[in-house]
């Protein structure tokens, strides 16, 4: 009888997911090669190659390299164009960030697909959480892309206002123009549509700020973009940067990969809640999004005589669903819950609900960073294990991995707070987090198994941290210290930023801004050393990165003569450090 009650409880009805190698194999596939349909949005509705970078010039890039791959695309632009102030010349090249691997003939994590007579391109997990080396051109699994210039790729795009809520557009009262453009709203009512050319500007204007390696992962019309984070995720739960993703599966790991394509590939999805969240009108936002698509098939304008949610439905890839993405839609949609933040879960049809994030979070749990290519003496490792905890490093970054996986408030950490609140309007649109059985087919037919996903376990007052809810200011995650070769710069914004020169490349402005990679020893060093950080943060404030909250304030935990250490300790603590590997 026991057996039977233990088989009962881990079977898939109840929510037990099997990892096996065909989850560990679907997950791999998963991570390189899935896009949920995003190449509609990015491609047709954004126009991310209908400015000055096309998929030919992309193409062309790629080809002259001849097969010795790069981790930082050098790709011609196809025509002149002037955002923010900066010319932009025809002909010329810019760093994309885009990282090919050697010998093969495309970008890593950018599938081209074709489809209905044309060519598109979506996004996958590999754009972003892997790299290539740069001295071996072959693929990093699980490093973030450090250099991938996400804010220029936005700015380019022909209608990159449809990225207006992951910038500073705080409400588009500034920019209507035109009182006559109008749409009905969902209560009979007239609001006129921003105008499009003047948010089109503010939205490129914003996203060129944004530092190569960061991308603003949440639409709270305020620009905060974060670093990308690795994928050496075993151990480094909650996760997102706020530690929000703390529920479901692999201890919410499902929930942080589902955030990427239910709502940062896709910001048609979050239509039906685009009043609680930004006190926007469905029809409006809609209307917004497409009133300048790339694609004229969905090009909303105001005399189509509809609705703009009716004029969608009717060219909608995915009808039924909000957004053109491959999305389900839990029982608790609407509603923000726990497992579901975005109110969406990807999974394609023909698969099984959550199973490819499921599969990917088994996956990326197996990755292990590479050895860093330094040279460890075994006697000064062991020196800067002792400084870590005399230092009381260890107060924090405790346990296998290093973190207390607990997340501490903002105001406590001292960094840069805007990422932090991003959340705090989902209470707005709270629910129970619930979702359907992980053997329930996609489509989900009506009757299928509804699952409580278990929270009780879960501090309050971390989940009030995690997405500042009631009166909490938000937080961030202890993040784990695996891999920290791999991931410079350093702290959530990225803003801990130091070159090869620790005296003239400084924060983020003077290194990835002029196309410096930073250096991990010396960005460590940043990290711990009192003088140094302030003038890495002086260089950040310096180039108007404060705009887009990217400054590396806070975690103010020194290791130099302010705290009684000395040169040799700090250099010990550092090497230690780079050699965690794990």
């Amino acid at each position: 009888m026991k057996t039977e009650e233990g088989r009962a409880i881990l079977s898939s009805q109840n929510g037990a997911i099997k990892v096996d190698d065909a989850l560990l194999q679907l997950g791999k596939k998963a991570f390189y090669d899935e896009t949920f349909g995003n190449e509609v949005f990015i491609t047709d509705i954004v126009g991310a190659f209908d400015g000055p970078i096309t998929l030919a010039n992309v193409k062309k890039a790629i080809e002259e390299l001849k097969g010795e791959g790069t981790d930082n695309l050098l790709v011609e632009l196809d025509k002149t164009v002037t955002i923010g102030g900066h010319t932009f010349k025809k002909g010329s090249k810019v760093e994309t960030g885009l990282d090919v691997a050697k010998d093969t003939n495309e970008v890593m994590g950018m599938p081209i697909k074709y489809s209905s007579g044309k060519v598109r391109a979506g996004i996958t997990c590999l754009a972003c959480h892997a790299t290539v080396d740069r001295t071996t051109k072959k693929i990093i699994e699980g490093a973030p892309n450090s250099n991938l210039n996400a804010g220029l790729f936005i700015a380019f795009a022909s209608n990159s206002a449809a990225y207006f809520t992951h910038t500073d557009i705080m409400s588009l009262q500034k920019y209507i123009k035109d009182l006559g453009r109008t749409v009905e709203t969902t209560d009979g009512k007239k609001e006129p549509l921003p105008d499009i050319q003047a948010l089109e500007e503010a939205v490129d204007r914003n996203a060129l700020l944004w530092p190569r390696g960061n991308f603003d992962s949440t639409i709270d019309m305020a620009s905060n973009p974060s670093q990308i984070p690795p994928s050496f995720t075993q151990g480094n739960f909650p996760y997102g940067w706020s530690g929000h993703a703390m529920a479901g599966p692999f201890k919410g790991l499902s929930t942080f990969n589902n955030n990427v394509h239910a709502q940062n590939s896709d910001s048609l999805t979050q239509s039906e809640v685009s009043r609680e969240l930004f006190g926007i009108d469905k029809e409006v936002y809609i209307g917004t999004i497409l009133q300048n698509a790339a694609d004229p098939k969905f090009r909303y304008t105001p005399d189509k005589g509809k609705k703009p949610s009716a004029f969608f439905a009717a060219v909608d890839p995915t009808p039924g669903t909000p957004g053109v993405n491959q999305v389900i839609l839990p029982s608790s949609f609407p509603k923000a819950t726990l497992v579901a933040p975005d109110g969406l879960i990807v999974s394609s049809p023909g698969s099984k609900v959550n199973e490819q994030n499921n599969a990917m979070s088994a996956w990326q749990n197996t990755l292990i960073p590479p050895n860093p290519p330094i040279a460890s003496d075994a006697a000064v490792i062991k020196t800067g294990r002792e400084v870590f905890r005399k230092a009381q490093c260890i107060a924090c970054h405790s346990g296998d991995y290093l973190t207390n996986n607990l997340i501490v408030s903002s105001g406590r950490i001292k960094t840069d707070p805007s990422r932090a609140l991003a959340l705090k309007k989902t209470e707005k649109i709270w629910g129970e987090a619930t979702i359907y059985s992980p053997d329930t087919p996609v489509p989900v037919l009506r009757g299928a198994k509804i699952l409580k996903v278990p929270t009780e376990h879960l501090d309050p007052e971390q989940i009030k941290l995690g997405f500042a809810h009631g009166d909490s200011k938000g937080g961030y995650k202890t993040p784990a210290l695996n891999g920290l070769y791999w991931t410079a710069p350093y702290l959530h914004d990225g803003g801990v930023a130091i070159g090869p020169d620790e005296k003239k490349q400084l924060g983020t402005a003077g290194t990835l801004m002029k196309g410096i990679q930073p250096d991990p020893y010396n960005s460590l060093k940043g990290l711990v050393d009192k003088n140094l950080r302030e003038k890495n943060v002086t260089a950040n404030r310096s180039a108007g990165l404060e705009q887009v909250h990217v400054q590396g304030i806070g975690h103010e935990y020194w290791v130099d003569s302010s705290t009684g250490f000395t040169k040799q300790q700090q250099d010990a603590l550092i090497k230690y450090l780079l050699s965690i590997n794990h």
